[in-house]
């Protein structure tokens, strides 16, 4: 029936070298190029006085310098009826190893909720430390609220 593919092994043996035809004409060209890649090189390295330095990249609350990256999910409130905290599902699809189906999967989160999402919004949730027995994530952002 189906086969699936085999990964490729990856090998210890370093790339496979490739000779050129005319290493003369090489050797020639090569000191005129290195010397434009140079310039090139020192010319976008050294801002003028006329450009402003550049500003360092914006730093998202979610993930912070220490911490890495941490796991976001989207999802739907399926319960608000808690102080401070939402039942969060999440639904993915996997395919099925037998009928190579894709069958929709369900997974409910707790997460603390500062922002006031409602039953039926559509909610980005972070991984966070443990909060409660069940509570481990937090909603960071409302994607799309319900339709009223």
């Amino acid at each position: 029936m189906f086969r699936r593919k085999k990964k490729e092994q990856p090998t210890d043996a370093p790339p496979a070298f490739e000779a050129s035809e005319s290493p003369a004409t090489e050797e020639a060209s090569a000191p005129a190029a290195d010397a434009a890649v140079t310039e090139s090189v020192a010319a976008e390295a050294a801002p003028t006085a006329s450009e402003p330095a550049a500003a360092p990249p914006a730093t998202d609350s979610v993930a912070s310098g220490r911490r890495g990256n941490r796991v976001q999910k989207v999802g739907t409130v399926s319960s608000d009826k808690m102080q401070k905290t939402v039942v969060v599902r999440v639904d993915r699809l996997v395919l099925h190893p037998k009928y190579r189906r894709y069958v929709r999967r369900t997974s409910k989160f707790m997460a603390h909720d500062e922002l006031g999402a409602t039953t039926g919004d559509r909610v980005r949730i972070v991984e966070t430390r443990p909060l409660s027995t069940r509570k481990r994530w937090r909603v960071v952002e409302i994607v799309q609220k319900a339709a009223k």
